[in-house]
C-alpha cells in the first residue's frame, strides 16, 4: 500500500484497512483454537497432531505479521485524518487543544515570554509538528536562539526545498504520530549500547543443539519412536541451558526503546534515504541515512524485530517454541552481533531525526499558511516591512501595517489610545523577526532587516514569592538591556509602556534619560508610552521619530483602525473608556 498526498483517499483507505483487519483477526482467532486443540490431542492421544500444531503455528505467525502491518496502516491513516483536523484548527487560530509547549516558558529570556512563543495561544502551537520529546525541545531551542542570519538562510533554503514534497512531509509526521505514542527515555539504552556484550563460546553448543534436538525429539515422538515423556525431559534440559542467558536478555528487554519508537526511526530513515535533494544542508542531513556502507533503515528494522522478540519473550507462542527449540540463544546471538556492528550509529541518528522533525514542522507550517515573503537580510541597521501582520491573529481579522526603522533612527516613540494596537504591533514586529530567524517567511509582503539581537520588556509582573514588585521587575529588565548595550551588542528592543509603575514626573524624566542613554549604543527600537510629553523630544533629538495609533469616538462607541500613523497621537480615550465602564465624572 502507498500514500500520495492529495491523491490517496484517506478515509476510504482507512475503511478498507479496518475491514481487512477484521478478517485477519477472525482468521487468527479460529486458527488459534485449532492450534490449542491440536496440541492437546497431540500430547494426550495422537502425537501426529503435534506436527499439525507446528504447521498451524507458522501460519499463525504469518497472520500476526499481516495483522500488525495492516494495523500500522490503520494508525497511519487515522493520524492523517487527525492532522487534517488540527490543520483546520490552526487555520482558524483555535489552538487551545494543541500542545502549548508551556514547559519552555522562560521569563528571563530576552523575548520569548513577551512574544507568546510558548503557552496558550502561542506560536509554538501554530508551528509545532514534532512528535518526539527531543524533537520538540530542539524546535523550542531554535525559537529561542539568538538571531543568526547565516543559519536562518540555511534553514530557509532547506524549508523551501522541502515544501513541494507534501507527501514526504505528511508521511513523516503521520508515521511519528502513529507509532511514537508512549515514548520511552533512551538514556539507559544508549548506555547499554556502549557496554561490551559477552558472548561465551560455550553458547554455540545450545545454539546448535536446541533447534536440531527439538526437531528430532518432536519427530521421534510424532512417529512414536520414543515415549512422549522424553519431550518433557527435553524441555527441562532446555530450562537449565536457557537460564545461562536469561539475565542478559532480561536486561536488554528492560532498557530497549519502545517498539513504536524504533519503528518510527526505521520509517523515517527509509523516507529520508529515498529523497533527492539539491541543497547542501539537506544533503548533509541525509548523508547518515544514505550511506554506501550500510542501510540505516534495514539496521533499524532489524533492531525493531529484535526489540519485538525481546519484549514478547513471555508470550505464550514464544514460550512454547523457546522451550522446544531454545531460540533465546539465537536471539541473544543476533542481538550481540547487531550491537557490535551498529550500536555506535543510534545516538547520532536520533540527533539527526530531531533536526528533520524541526525542519518538517517549519515546512508544513509554511505550506499551511501559504507563506511567500522572503527575508532580505542586510548589513544595514534597518528594519523595513510592508503589510506586516501578527501570525496568531485570525487572518480574517488581522490588519497589516507598513513600518520603517531607518538607519539614522534610533528610537521610534509609539503613542496611542488604549486598545488601539500599540502592544500588538510591537509583538507583531518581534514575532516576525523570530519567524525570520527560523528560516520562515514573515507574515508580510516585504521584510528587510539588519542583524539584530531581539530584546523585549512588556510583561513585567510582581512576584510575591520573591518579594518583587512589577516596577522593580521592569527595572531589572531594563538593566538587562543596558548591560547588552554596554557590551556593544546590536539590539532591536521593544519596550511597552515604559516605567509605568511610577509617578508621571519620575516616569517622564526616567524615560528621557533612558532614551538618550540607548541612543549612544548600538541599540535601536520602539518604545510605547502614554506620556505624550515625551513626543516633544522629536524637536530636539534627530534620531527619534513619533508614530502612533488612533481611535475615534462616535455614537458613544470607540472605533479603531489599528493602522500605524506618522506623528504623536492627537487624542486619548481613557476618559471615555472609564465612562463606558460606569465611572461617573463630576462636572
Amino acid at each position: 500500500m502507498e500514500f500520495e498526498y492529495g491523491i490517496t483517499d484517506i478515509k476510504d483507505s482507512l475503511k478498507r484497512c479496518k475491514r481487512k483487519g477484521f478478517g485477519l483477526a477472525t482468521a487468527r482467532f479460529f486458527l488459534f483454537l485449532f492450534m490449542i486443540a491440536s496440541l492437546i490431542i497431540g500430547l494426550s492421544d495422537k502425537p501426529v497432531f503435534i506436527l499439525a500444531f507446528l504447521i498451524s503455528s507458522i501460519l499463525f505467525v504469518y497472520l500476526i505479521i499481516q495483522y500488525n502491518t495492516n494495523k500500522d496502516w490503520i494508525d497511519f491513516f487515522s493520524q492523517l485524518i487527525e492532522m487534517e483536523k488540527e490543520r483546520e484548527k490552526r487555520k482558524s487560530r483555535n489552538l487551545k487543544d494543541l500542545d502549548s509547549g508551556s514547559e519552555y516558558i522562560d521569563k528571563l529570556h530576552p523575548y520569548s515570554n513577551d512574544l507568546d512563543l510558548f503557552g496558550v495561544h502561542s506560536l509554538f502551537q501554530l508551528i509545532n509538528h514534532t512528535v518526539s520529546k527531543s524533537g520538540k525541545s530542539l524546535l523550542a531551542e531554535w525559537m529561542k536562539c539568538n538571531i543568526n542570519p547565516d543559519k536562518a538562510k540555511e534553514k530557509a533554503e532547506a524549508i523551501e526545498e522541502l515544501r513541494p514534497n507534501k507527501s514526504f512531509l505528511a508521511s513523516f509526521e503521520a508515521h511519528g504520530r502513529a507509532f511514537m505514542k508512549n515514548e520511552k527515555p533512551k538514556t539507559k539504552f544508549y548506555a547499554w549500547l556502549k557496554q561490551n556484550e559477552k558472548w561465551n563460546a560455550i553458547y554455540y553448543l545450545p545454539l546448535l543443539i536446541g533447534p536440531i534436538g527439538g526437531i528430532l525429539i518432536i519427530f521421534a515422538a510424532v512417529f512414536e519412536l520414543i515415549a512422549p515423556a522424553w519431550v518433557g525431559a527435553w524441555i527441562i534440559a532446555g530450562l537449565f541451558f536457557l537460564s545461562m542467558i536469561f539475565h542478559n536478555l532480561q536486561q536488554a528487554s528492560s532498557i530497549m526503546p519502545n517498539q513504536g519508537d524504533i519503528k518510527t526511526f526505521s520509517k523515517w530513515a527509509s523516507q529520508i534515504a529515498a529523497m533527492r535533494f539539491e541543497g547542501d544542508y539537506l544533503n548533509h542531513l541525509q548523508k547518515p541515512f544514505k550511506n554506501q556502507d550500510y542501510d540505516a533503515s534495514a539496521i533499524l528494522n532489524s533492531l525493531e524485530q529484535k526489540s519485538f522478540m525481546l519484549q514478547n519473550r513471555f508470550n505464550l507462542m514464544y514460550l512454547i517454541f523457546n522451550m522446544l527449540f531454545w531460540i533465546d540463544f539465537f536471539l541473544f546471538w543476533r542481538t550481540v552481533k547487531w550491537k557490535m556492528r551498529f550500536a555506535k550509529h543510534l545516538a547520532e541518528w536520533e540527533g539527526y531525526f530531531d533536526v528533520w522533525q524541526s525542519l518538517v514542522s517549519l515546512a508544513a507550517f509554511s505550506n499551511e499558511e501559504n507563506l511567500n515573503c522572503q527575508v532580505d537580510w542586510t548589513s544595514e541597521k534597518i528594519l523595513e516591512t510592508k503589510n506586516l501582520v501578527h501570525p496568531l491573529l485570525n487572518p480574517k481579522d488581522a490588519v497589516g501595517n507598513d513600518f520603517t526603522l531607518a538607519e539614522k533612527t534610533k528610537i521610534v516613540l509609539l503613542t496611542g489610545s488604549n486598545m488601539s494596537g500599540k502592544t500588538t504591533f510591537m509583538r507583531t514586529v518581534g514575532i516576525n523577526l523570530v519567524l525570520a530567524n527560523l528560516g520562515l517567511c514573515p507574515f508580510a509582503s516585504a521584510f528587510r532587516t539588519g542583524s539584530f539581537q531581539l530584546f523585549t520588556s512588556m510583561r513585567n509582573t510582581d512576584n510575591l514569592g520573591e518579594s518583587v514588585s512589577s516596577f522593580y521587575a521592569e527595572l531589572a529588565r531594563i538593566k538587562q538591556l543596558l548591560t547588552m548595550a554596554e557590551n556593544g551588542e546590536q539590539v532591536l528592543f521593544l519596550l511597552d509602556e515604559i516605567l509605568k509603575g511610577t509617578n508621571t514626573v519620575d516616569r517622564i524624566m526616567g524615560s528621557e534619560s533612558l532614551i538618550r542613554q540607548l541612543a549612544n549604543s548600538n541599540c535601536k527600537g520602539i518604545i510605547s508610552t502614554h506620556d505624550i510629553e515625551l513626543s516633544q523630544l522629536e524637536n530636539t533629538l534627530d534620531y527619534l521619530e513619533n508614530k502612533s495609533f488612533h481611535s475615534e469616538i462616535a455614537d458613544n462607541e470607540i472605533h479603531f483602525d489599528y493602522k500605524i500613523k506618522e506623528g504623536p497621537c492627537p487624542s486619548f480615550n481613557a476618559h471615555k473608556l472609564m465612562e463606558l465602564m460606569g465611572i461617573k465624572f463630576s462636572e
